[in-house]
């Protein structure tokens, strides 16, 4: 089975991280967020993944090309050149990589925890031309709901789609789909397009079935600084299962729990006290003296001299926080310290 994973994106709520990483390359827990979803795809049974390429084109291809070698997966690229096709002209311009059957499409910029197998046998049951992957909505959320009826059959999409009808649940929608090959057809041929307001609405229209979904499990949308800072609180403090990641994606891989909740990579040199929750990565130095509170992950190769204060943070691979600095409730990254 094949799934394609949108990577074209620009990130611009994380600038100016991603003005020289593509956001799926992200590191999330010392891990690429893309590894993530390659690992949970490959262990749902995908052997082939197609990834699209806009921003930073050259460097998202290399860096999805390493993680796909290194998880045994044949790797297709299209690359949007002129422009950003959009998640519809995306998967339009890549349709002859993505073959002939059913396929996965989801976003780049996310971690989820879904029964993936699960979703494939309620789309193939129900006989549905798309499955959208769905979790409860938030409670005083604004933006716009996907509206299913109690068959799960998709009516509504952000107010677009059948008329108005009593009774019907309003959901999130996480970012993954299935799909099959017809529905491409729905797409506009070239430029730019949104699937969910177009080849879904006008499947709707037409009678086509939409299935919904609904998945429990750990969800987050990683394209904001605060919601990135979240997710490895939330790696930390074990809010995200790790059984579909691994083999493949394991954070902790190599670091010894040295007391409840703080994780040391052997390598790492450690002279400070740690308070949990904590991960330290390979070849990172915390010099005696700094001071560092909970929830705080340093990656690989970063060093946290005398005197700095770090704490509810994430510290980049090769980060330097120099004595005096206080990185608290921030990504630092070499030359960046972007508040959460």
């Amino acid at each position: 089975m094949r799934a394609m994973v949108l990577c074209a994106g620009f990130g611009t709520r994380l600038r100016p991280l991603t003005d020289k990483i593509p956001k799926p390359l992200v590191p999330l827990c010392g891990l690429p967020l893309l590894r993530y979803n390659f690992a949970l795809l490959k262990n749902a049974g995908v052997e082939e993944i197609v990834v699209n390429t806009h921003h930073l084109g050259r460097v998202m291809e290399q860096g999805a090309r390493d993680l796909a070698r290194e998880l045994g997966i044949a790797l297709h690229v299209s690359h949007e050149e002129k422009q950003i096709l959009g998640t519809g002209g995306g998967v339009r311009r890549a349709e002859k990589l993505l073959g002939s059957g059913t396929f996965y499409l989801l976003n780049g910029d996310m971690i989820f925890d879904v029964d993936l197998g699960a979703a494939l046998a309620a789309h193939r049951k129900a006989g549905a031309v798309a499955t959208m992957v769905l979790a409860p909505y938030p409670r005083g959320a604004t933006y716009g709901a996907v509206e299913v009826d109690v068959g799960m059959n998709v009516r509504r999409i952000a107010g677009r789609g059948a008329a108005p009808e009593p009774a019907l649940i309003r959901a999130h929608f996480t970012g993954v789909h299935i799909l099959e090959p017809p529905l491409i057809a729905r797409l506009p041929a070239e430029g730019e397009s949104d699937i969910n307001r177009t080849a879904y609405v006008r499947a709707i229209h037409d009678g086509a079935k939409i299935h919904g979904f609904m998945q429990n499990g750990y969800w987050g949308d990683l394209g904001a600084p605060r919601s990135l800072l979240r997710a490895h609180l939330d790696f930390l403090e074990g809010r995200v299962p790790l059984l579909r990641f691994r083999p493949g994606s394991d954070p902790f891989a190599d670091c010894a729990e040295i007391a409840p909740g703080v994780y040391v990579h052997r390598t790492a040199q450690v002279d400070s006290r740690l308070r949990a929750p904590a991960l330290i990565h390979a070849g990172a130095r915390i010099e005696a003296g700094a001071i560092l509170g909970s929830g705080v992950v340093v990656g690989a190769g970063a060093r946290i001299d005398t005197g700095a204060q770090v704490e509810r943070a994430v510290v980049w691979p090769g980060t330097h926080v120099a004595t005096g600095e206080r990185v608290i409730d921030q990504i630092a990254a070499p030359g960046v310290r972007l508040d959460c």
